[in-house]
């Protein structure tokens, strides 16, 4: 099935013209795709367009948790600004959990969506002090710092970390809030661009996220 093609900053309707896809609300834009439900074989698409450009879950996945979503902003023959995957299943103490993670170029706007943020980056607070929990990409320790959601609709339901991996964004989003405590263990993230056969074993579908 075709991926789903729209904005990165908002859920509104894009268009082609001859300049390039446009949003009704951001105007012209790179645009998103996403999968209308999570397939291995969409997966694949979504590679091809990521062109290299890192799309990270957690690794490895928990039993009884899959891949319920993922999308990429980018061109159809160039710049990749972002990538997004969201894992879903359950813990003891939180129930039903997503955790969805966006490796993003600056301004790009998806991890702020996705957090529920009005303005596109984490803000001028990250970094300041030692970050709340760390996450391993290969054999690099990346630290992650809370981001704010205070006035936001997504204030009480999601928490928000955010730092700098290869010089881009790196947002983790989980829901319900509790569950960011998950991350007190030692994670790590791996491009699944880089896993080769494991793909085949990961398990897809299921409800994906609303962002």
């Amino acid at each position: 099935m075709p991926l789903q093609v729209g904005c990165p900053r908002c859920a509104a309707p894009v268009t082609r013209t001859p300049e390039g896809w446009v949003c009704v609300e951001h105007g012209l834009t790179v645009p998103l795709w996403r999968p209308g439900t999570a397939t291995y074989e969409d997966l694949g698409e979504h590679l091809r367009l990521a062109a290299g450009f890192p799309t990270y879950l957690p690794w490895p996945m928990s039993p009884g948790w899959r891949v319920t979503d993922f999308a990429v902003v980018a061109e159809e023959q160039g710049r990749v600004c972002a990538t997004l995957t969201c894992c879903s299943g359950t813990s003891a103490l939180d129930g039903p959990v997503d955790v969805l993670v966006v490796s993003e170029e600056t301004g790009t706007g998806l991890g702020a969506r996705v957090a529920g943020l009005q303005r596109p980056d984490p803000g001028p607070d990250l970094g300041q002090g030692p970050p709340s929990v760390k996450v391993r990409l290969e054999r690099q320790a990346v630290g992650l710092w809370p981001v704010s959601t205070a006035g936001e609709e997504s204030e009480w339901d999601r928490s928000v970390v955010a730092g700098e991996a290869e010089g881009r964004w790196l947002w983790l989003v989980l829901r319900p809030a509790s569950a960011v405590l998950l991350l007190r263990d030692d994670w790590i993230l791996r491009d699944v661009g880089t896993a080769g056969p494991s793909l085949v074993e990961m398990p897809f579908g299921g409800p994906g996220p609303s962002w």
